[in-house]
This record gives C-alpha cells, sequence and structure tokens, in this order.
C-alpha cells in the first residue's frame, strides 16, 4: 500500500490557521508587506492575488479587494472594476502558466455557501485538467496536490509582475 503525506492539511483540519482574535487575513497578509511568505502573487490599486493554502488543485488562487467587505454590492465602483480586471488578468496568467483544459471560477457569499472567511470577499481560480478528479476525494476523502505551494508561487510570481506591471 503507497501512503500519500501531506501534514500541511493538519493544520486545516484542526483549525490552526483560524485564529479569529488575529483578525482578517485578508486585511493583515497584504499589509505585512512578505508577499512570499504569504503567498501573494501580484497586486493592483484595489485588490491582490493570492495562492489558496489549502488548494483543490494546482495553481488554485483567490482574487480578493483590499477593502473589507462581504459582499460586492459593498465595495465602490472604482475598487469593483479593480477587482474584475484583476480577476480577468489571473484568468489569463493561469491558463498560460499552467495550460489547464477548464478552470473553476467562483465566489462564495456567506458561510452557508461555503465561505470559509466570510466576512471578506474573494474570487476562486481552480485550474481543471480531464481527470484531474480521481477515486482519492471520493473514497478517502483526500485531493492529492503534485506540487508544493511555493514552487508554484515560484512559477507564478514572475507572471503576475509582468502582467500588472503591462495592466497598470
Amino acid at each position: 500500500m503507497e501512503r500519500l503525506w501531506a501534514p500541511w492539511r493538519l493544520a486545516f483540519i484542526e483549525g490552526a490557521d483560524k485564529a479569529p482574535d488575529e483578525g482578517c487575513i485578508f486585511c493583515r497578509f497584504p499589509a505585512e508587506e512578505r508577499d512570499r511568505d504569504r503567498l501573494i502573487l501580484g497586486r493592483s490599486a484595489s485588490s491582490f492575488v493570492i495562492l489558496n493554502k489549502y488548494p483543490y488543485n494546482n495553481g488554485h488562487l483567490m482574487v480578493v479587494p483590499r477593502r473589507h467587505a462581504a459582499d460586492p454590492g459593498e465595495l465602490p465602483e472604482d475598487e469593483f472594476d479593480d477587482l474584475q480586471r484583476t480577476l480577468r488578468l489571473s484568468i489569463r496568467v493561469i491558463r498560460e502558466a499552467f495550460g489547464p483544459d477548464a478552470l473553476n471560477v467562483g465566489m462564495n457569499l456567506g458561510r452557508a455557501a461555503g465561505a470559509g472567511i466570510a466576512d471578506h470577499l474573494h474570487w476562486h481560480i481552480v485550474p481543471r485538467w480531464a481527470g484531474d478528479v480521481n477515486f482519492m476525494p471520493v473514497l478517502a476523502e483526500t485531493r492529492v496536490i503534485p506540487e508544493h505551494l511555493d514552487a508554484t508561487w515560484v512559477k507564478l510570481r514572475p507572471a503576475f509582475d509582468a502582467a500588472l506591471a503591462f495592466s497598470g
């Protein structure tokens, strides 16, 4: 029997990264200016792009407004427009960097809708490949991610630097 070892998942399962007294990570992380440690791939005027620490697939990232808002209607028009431009740019970068067969793009508004961080809206972009879902999630409730997050950051950061500089 082969074993799949993914110790980073234990922090998610046990909730170690969910310390409510530390405030919103989507507000805190960009202010820290520790992009590599915090997996931030790029920044625009009103939003930023960050890898999901608990990805569904390689390259799973999130596009997040800098303003703390739970609903798109809470954002001023210029910030909403910036968020949408960053979303479109992120889709392009993911397609160019990973060459997926398809993408899942979505937003969960509210805890009942599946939002892990319900108070700060964010878009998910998940690259998909034909056959990327196998028996592991169904039988073992485990998803296999073949690339380390740091390697994904190293692959994507230069692409975001170039794309954001060009769009800016």
